[in-house]
């Protein structure tokens, strides 16, 4: 029987940065979802208050989907989305084969990137948000690695309001990207069949964040070289091969 797969996107991304991966890891009739994030690919449904935890809970009720439908599952994720896998380990173990994450991870010691103080500082953040524009987006992320033809995808989900105001309520909600006085505390809780892979030349989240973690835990961390942030989509042939290793060693 196959495993089921979901696979959890980041900031600012939607779902089609995972298209490349996807491809690459050629999975056949495996079960897989691949959900936007609340709010980011469509209006924010009413009462959802777009913090961390909600959206934790949000990837809980996905998993459980899947696990009620195919047992348990393998959870994927990238940015934002590794941080959500990591917590929906932490707290729901139960539901996972597995876990593996690439370029963010919960570290008691890391204080987000210069772009993540902005949005979490009230007024300034807004400022940002409102002076962002999806041209100069799609040109950022191509510079930095980003497939073109995706980069101008979502920049155009950029245009979306609610996008923006989920990305600051989001930050806020951990401080930026501090989660030393909560989810950093249950490190420990997370399941021992994790794996994170990484791309070297991250700006956002620098290897050495990985390769602490890793130290610390006991994880295995493969390291993309030549890659930055999104690895997935530079180098998704790399990282395939990576997450089936890991898997076949399950």
């Amino acid at each position: 029987m196959t495993t089921a797969k979901l696979f959890l996107h980041g900031v600012p991304d939607s779902p089609a940065i995972w298209r490349p991966l996807l491809a690459a890891l050629d999975l056949g009739d495996t079960p897989v979802a691949v959900p936007a994030l609340p709010g980011f690919t469509a209006p924010l449904p009413g009462g959802f208050p777009a913090t961390k935890e909600a959206y934790a809970d949000w990837a809980i009720g996905q998993a459980e989907a899947l696990f009620v439908a195919h047992g348990p599952i393998d959870v994927i994720g990238h940015d934002w989305g590794a941080l959500i896998a990591q917590r929906v380990a932490m707290l729901r173990p139960d539901l996972l084969r597995s876990w593996a994450i690439s370029n963010a991870v919960i570290d008691p010691d890391y204080r987000g990137h210069r772009v993540a103080r902005i949005w979490n500082t009230p007024i300034l953040g807004e400022i940002f948000m409102a002076l962002s524009k999806p041209a100069k987006l799609a040109e950022g992320l191509a510079a930095q690695g980003m497939p073109a033809d995706i980069a101008a995808e979502e920049a155009e989900q950029w245009q979306n309001k609610d996008k923006r105001r989920a990305i600051l309520k989001l930050y806020r909600s951990a401080k930026g990207l501090s989660f030393e006085h909560d989810w950093a505390r249950d490190i420990d809780k997370l399941p021992a069949r994790g794996a994170l892979i990484w791309g070297a030349d991250d700006p956002y989240v620098q290897l050495s964040v990985a390769q602490r973690f890793s130290a610390n835990t006991g994880i295995p961390l493969t390291v993309i070289d030549g890659a930055g942030h999104w690895a997935i989509a530079e180098r998704p042939a790399e990282v395939a091969a990576a997450l089936h290793r890991f898997w076949s060693a399950l």
